[in-house]
């Protein structure tokens, strides 16, 4: 098998995994265990905890003592095992612990499969801009295959998800083992710092004024997926307490209007290539932070009814917001980083977006829907709220064009391996 099919299988196993109980945890919380909804939020807040430490640490690892791939099945083999005992759980305490420990297992994976996979193509002579999306696209087909999996399965409210998606993990784990090594490369260098001995070599990339800043941006942009996946199908489902709404397909299956986002995605990951190569990696990041302001003023307009086409459009423009932020980031940070800090680099990228990021924007915009935006009788003025996110998102699209310094040059590959000191830009 292929290099490019081995690792398809990979990324497409990677987020099946994923995809088979994150969007139907919340009707088996409510519908089959029949739990309160205020300690429901807390289970999403397991993702955050997670990447707040788990991809630098699991990182550090594997830059300094074990294979990337092999690390990465043994994480993927352990939260099968967890993912299987949950159906077990019977109280929504014990539930939130035992999910921590499964992120804990999962989201490292991430920033894994993305340093497993860079290793692999550059050791094929690949060039990791045009060949790695046309790759990770199968990864959404696969949380996308997981969605339809459960849903035809009819194991929407049932602890079934979690059989599925702990089996998937348990072949992805022995899968790994057959993947291309990607040997640790920072015990080996002379000279070592402290930093090298402490295992905080990537931080080191924050003295460099550029990769700062651009880290600090993709906290902020991390902040805005977190309000998108926290918000979108519950601003659907509200819709359902008006009159003139109920019974339309957009407040009946919330799910698949919001699925549209993901099949968006396929498609804006495949024309990243041609937008990094051509415009370089800030015009894309800034197109990314247009298109989250975009995606916020279109739901603040739309509904269910003559509107729809705003929400749908909405649904769209998440593709272009998601994919030239998360998959275009982790391009650039492959290219300015060290290949002996790989999966490090990769860590710290998840560390700032899915974890300082997505726990400043659940936490923040709980704070700010509850003192503005929530009336006396519970209900919530969604316009008010994603007018409120779209300008935050236009606020940091301005503060990007003038605090980030990049030029791009369209000649530099980010295939070349940087020595130490040297950057690639994409």
């Amino acid at each position: 098998m292929s290099i490019k099919l081995r690792l398809i299988a990979m990324n497409f196993m990677q987020f099946f995994v994923w995809g088979s109980w994150l969007i139907t945890i919340g009707a088996y919380w409510f519908q089959y265990r029949h739990w309160s909804g205020a300690q429901f939020g807390a289970i999403f807040s397991t993702m955050g905890i997670a990447s707040l430490f788990m991809p630098s640490l699991m990182g550090v690892i594997a830059d300094k003592w074990i294979n990337a791939e092999k690390l990465y099945g043994l994480l993927h083999i352990a939260g099968a095992v967890v993912l299987f005992i949950i159906p077990s759980i019977d109280n929504p305490t014990t539930l939130f612990w035992v999910m921590l420990l499964n992120m804990m297992c999962y989201m490292p994976t991430i920033s894994l499969a993305i340093a497993v996979a860079y290793s692999a193509l550059k050791g094929d002579g690949k060039d990791v801009v045009i060949d790695y999306p046309p790759i990770r696209v199968w990864g959404t087909i696969g949380f996308i295959a997981a969605l339809w999996t459960v849903s035809l399965l009819h194991l929407e409210t049932s602890t079934g998800q979690f059989y599925v998606a702990s089996a998937a993990a348990l072949v992805l784990g022995l899968y790994a083992f057959s993947l291309p090594p990607c040997p640790p490369k920072l015990g080996r260098l002379p000279d070592k710092s402290l930093l090298d001995m402490l295992g905080l070599t990537s931080f080191k990339l924050f003295r460099n004024g550029k990769m700062a800043i651009f880290f600090i941006f993709a906290m902020l942009l991390g902040a805005a997926l977190q309000l998108t996946n926290a918000y979108g199908d519950t601003f659907l489902h509200d819709f359902a307490t008006v009159d003139a709404y109920k019974g339309m397909v957009a407040v009946r299956y919330p799910a698949i209007i919001m699925s549209i986002s993901q099949v968006s995605e396929t498609l804006f990951i495949l024309a990243i290539p041609f937008f990094l190569k051509r415009f370089g990696i800030k015009t894309v990041m800034l197109i990314s932070m247009l298109a989250w302001t975009l995606r916020f003023g279109l739901f603040a307009y739309g509904d269910p009814g003559p509107g729809l086409w705003m929400i749908v459009l909405s649904c769209i423009v998440y593709g272009m917001a998601f994919d030239f932020f998360n998959i275009s980031g982790s391009l650039f940070v492959e290219g300015q980083s060290d290949p002996a800090i790989r999966a490090s680099a990769q860590g710290l990228f998840m560390l700032m977006t899915n974890g300082v990021g997505a726990v400043l924007g659940s936490s923040l915009s709980g704070l700010i829907i509850d003192t503005w935006f929530t009336h006396a009788d519970g209900s919530k003025d969604w316009h008010g709220i994603w007018m409120t996110f779209a300008s935050y998102s236009l606020v940091v699209a301005l503060l990007f064009v003038f605090l980030f310094r990049h030029k791009h040059d369209a000649g530099v590959l980010s295939s070349a391996h940087p020595g130490r000191g040297e950057v690639a830009a994409p």
